[in-house]
């Protein structure tokens, strides 16, 4: 039976690490007690280096953008479509990151510009059978980042405007390929190759600008020194370790598990996979399952190829009881093998009856995925924490 020290000192909660656990702590720490104080700030700094790297990645993928739209091409469109997906590898672990009123989703905050799905394709542009639809055909209304930012969800949630899949959308295209993503033609921006090239290229510029502007605010909220988000979040103690049990508890089920996955193997749809335009579904899932597997461990990657790492919920839990972090740590492992099984295309993976093998690698992601929504509370209430409920 683990035996831990549980302590209040000045308002924050102190815990003994067994001497196992010191291994996840940075080289000199191994000796020092955990505490929720450290262990917030440490998640802090992983919150702003993750949205720093995505700023730095989606950056990247401006620049590859704004190259194509000067002189549309197949090796540009080509080298746009590589940096959106290489910018969403980013993107996809700061998911853990919300669910509990942040600066991404409280009543002010983008994530609904950022990240909205799915979206109605025929709301942005033309698709297969109505030639003239969409934002871009309508020459009466303006282009521009505050202009789309309103259209966006206007008149329907499905009415998607900005964000990721509305620039995987322009970059792709609707996928009618089997084996594969969309394939619209660089033509489609060229002037008299296609209606409303000029237009179309105004709007692939300005919601990547609007995805920019939404990712700066996320890294100013979190900056380290400043009267931000992140200030007063480091003062919170238990609450929050609250938020951050809420954040990945909420993306392990309802979200994950939930809505991205077991809504797609009931209804066998494509347009119920994630990223169905381009095909990068099976990304989004692994690198969700790694955003969670990063909060508890303490540990955060960086675009860099250095890793950030250090007081963390696994090492506050396992000095409470050892038995049970260690089981959460399996668990949550499991859920990331099983995600990195999943076989592109994924729209692919979930047709077929229940013994067919796309769906049973799916089907073994959700039961992960169900199995850790089961210890995370249970780790939350061996540190004090029993109240779990999805803030937003």
């Amino acid at each position: 039976m683990n035996r831990a020290n549980w302590l209040r000192r000045a308002g924050r909660l102190v815990v003994a690490l067994p001497l196992w656990a010191g291994a996840l702590l940075p080289l000199g720490a191994q000796a020092q007690a955990v505490t929720a104080e450290a262990v917030v700030k440490h998640y802090a700094a992983g919150v702003s280096a993750g949205y720093e790297d995505v700023l730095a990645a989606s950056l990247e993928m401006q620049q590859a953008i704004n190259a194509f739209v000067a002189q549309p091409s197949p090796e540009r469109l080509k080298a746009a479509r590589d940096a959106w997906r290489a910018a969403r590898e980013w993107y996809g672990p700061t998911e853990a990151f919300r669910f509990y009123a942040g600066p991404i989703d409280d009543d002010q905050g983008p994530e609904p510009r950022l990240n909205s799905w799915p979206l109605d394709e025929s709301y942005i542009d033309y698709v297969k059978g109505k030639a003239n639809s969409g934002i871009v055909a309508n020459r009466k209304l303006p282009i521009t980042k505050a202009a789309l930012a309103k259209l966006n969800t206007k008149g329907g949630e499905e009415n998607i405007a900005v964000g990721w899949h509305a620039i995987e959308f322009l970059l792709w295209g609707q996928d009618f390929n089997d084996n594969g993503p969309g394939d619209r033609s660089f033509q489609d921006f060229v002037d008299g190759k296609a209606p409303n090239a000029d237009r179309r290229r105004q709007y692939l510029q300005a919601a990547t600008e609007l995805l920019i502007d939404d990712l700066r605010y996320l890294v100013g909220a979190w900056v380290p020194g400043a009267t931000n988000y992140r200030s007063r979040f480091e003062t919170e103690g238990l609450e929050a370790i609250r938020k951050m049990v809420v954040g990945i508890g909420s993306l392990t089920r309802g979200e994950l598990a939930g809505e991205r996955l077991e809504v797609a193997m009931n209804t066998q749809d494509q347009e119920d996979e994630h990223s169905c335009f381009s095909d990068n579904t099976h990304r989004d899932v692994v690198t969700d399952a790694v955003g969670i597997q990063n909060v508890w461990l303490g540990r955060f990657a960086r675009r860099d190829g250095s890793t950030l790492q250090g007081p963390s919920l696994q090492a506050l839990v396992a000095a409470a009881d050892a038995g049970l972090a260690d089981k959460t740590t399996r668990d949550i492992a499991a859920s990331v093998a099983a995600a990195n099984a999943i076989q592109p295309p994924f729209d692919r993976e979930i047709v077929g009856g229940k013994d067919a093998p796309g769906r049973k690698r799916v089907q073994a992601v959700i039961d992960a995925l169900i199995q850790q929504s089961k210890d995370l509370p249970q780790a939350a209430a061996a540190i004090g924490v029993t109240r779990l409920t999805r803030t937003k």
